[in-house]
């Protein structure tokens, strides 16, 4: 990785946890989610960053994946255990991180410590050519440690230039015969959950979180006004998820537009991922690059480090 690369790493990472601390600030009880996510949005972009997805707003037993549309009337209420999931990308370099709160109450203090203190050991291991089963135990370890189950399947991913989830898997749970190990340059997500439900996600209704399909070939669509659809979503999102919000300033009826693309594969709509037991779930992210040695964190905050 090139200096100029790392600084923009850097750079994005500062700017994903400043907007990220913002956010925190401004969930109230009473506060649409809207209004947060639309508010971290621009705080990315004012301070010179593109979102990298939209803001994830996930309550309780919800773990991941939930963006409100731009009609949305659902507003924070006291008790919500509230994850919010942020990205930011300068020129295609990504920082991705993520915090828990609980509103009013302190019922879930050791549901949101547990993710914290796995995130901090996940951290302090992490080095070129790691053993990726060794991260995932030592995280389930620490989990179970505190009273609750880590969710197996979520897990932490690494990231490259416009690719939000690259080629390796950061695991919450042992899990033998992973190849691939982080080697120096690498930047890496990693996000543990956890939950005292049964430690499993499943999917649900949509998340208004959409990608284009990677492997699609404008070429093969015959159907001139889908063409035009699609290189405009490519033009705007390129190669990362985007949300039904961004796209209405942008396209006429996109009920129907994202629908029509949803069912020729032309893009994705990610599912918001459940607890299956509707247990609760917290969540703790922050973004490495691998150095020679060890890690250095990009999405630290003002208090952290």
């Amino acid at each position: 990785m090139n200096d100029e690369i790392y600084e923009k790493y850097h750079a994005a990472g500062q700017i994903a946890a400043y907007a990220r601390d913002e956010g925190v600030k401004k969930i109230k009880p009473g506060v649409s989610f809207l209004e947060v996510a639309s508010f971290v949005e621009s705080c990315i972009i004012d301070k010179g960053a593109f979102p990298a997805f939209p803001v994830n707003i996930a309550i309780n037993d919800l773990a991941a994946h939930f963006t409100p549309k731009d009609d949305d009337t659902q507003s924070f209420k006291s008790g919500d255990i509230v994850k919010l999931d942020v990205g930011a990308h300068i020129d295609g370099y990504i920082a991705d991180t993520a915090i828990t709160i609980e509103l009013e109450t302190s019922s879930h203090e050791k549901l949101i410590h547990a993710s914290e203190v796995a995130l901090d050991e996940a951290i302090q291991l992490m080095k070129p050519g790691v053993s990726l089963s060794t991260i995932g135990s030592t995280v389930q370890d620490i989990i179970f440690s505190h009273g609750f189950k880590p969710i197996e399947n979520l897990t932490g991913h690494s990231l490259n230039r416009y690719t939000l989830h690259a080629g390796l898997s950061i695991p919450s749970v042992a899990t033998m015969g992973l190849r691939g190990k982080p080697k120096e340059g690498d930047v890496i997500a990693v996000e543990p959950f956890a939950t005292d439900g049964s430690g499993r996600v499943i999917s649900g209704n949509g998340s208004n979180i959409y990608l284009v399909n990677s492997g699609l070939h404008l070429r093969r669509i015959r159907d001139q006004r889908t063409k035009q659809y699609i290189a405009k979503l490519k033009q705007l999102f390129q190669t990362l998820p985007f949300s039904y919000r961004w796209c209405t300033p942008h396209i006429q009826n996109t009920d129907g537009v994202l629908q029509r693309l949803g069912h020729f594969g032309l893009v994705h709509h990610y599912p918001q991922l459940i607890e299956q037991n509707h247990g609760l779930v917290s969540q703790k992210e922050h973004t490495l690059i691998i150095t020679k040695d060890g890690c250095e964190v990009t999405t630290f905050g003002k208090n952290e480090g």
